[in-house]
């Protein structure tokens, strides 16, 4: 049976204030608008991987019934060059940090922090000792 290719790959947050969660992202990870309506927005790295994060509103007629609720069971990954860098940002923009960088024992160091829409975010790079 034939396949159909993939044209693109992207994760959706069901929001309740878009501008919150895409202020956020644009802070943290220097994410670029690539779409942006009043009820729907496209980001994407300035560079890196291409990867397309939705910010989608919750009372869109479009949204799932199933997304509409508060995420839970599942969380999003960034991996970074370095993670310290990033919850310093983190910090400064007063995310909520669910667990401060960590080093863990397959050799990554990993953060833990909640976007504006409850959504949690695994934030990695390598630990120190993986790289050295």
């Amino acid at each position: 049976m034939p396949r159909s290719a993939i044209r693109r790959t992207m994760y959706n947050i069901a929001a309740d204030d878009l501008d919150a969660v895409r202020d956020f992202y644009r802070g943290l990870f220097d994410m670029e608008v690539i779409y942006e309506s009043d009820w729907y927005i496209v980001l994407v790295p300035k560079e890196g991987p291409r990867f397309e994060l939705g910010i989608i509103a919750r009372s869109s007629d479009v949204t799932p019934l199933v997304a509409t609720r508060p995420p839970g069971g599942g969380y999003l990954t960034f991996i970074v060059e370095e993670v310290l860098v990033v919850f310093e940002q983190a910090r400064a923009m007063d995310t909520e940090i669910l667990e401060p960088p960590t080093d863990l024992f397959y050799g990554q160091r990993r953060m833990l922090v909640r976007d504006p829409a409850g959504t949690i975010l695994d934030i990695s790079s390598p630990s120190p000792t993986m790289t050295a």
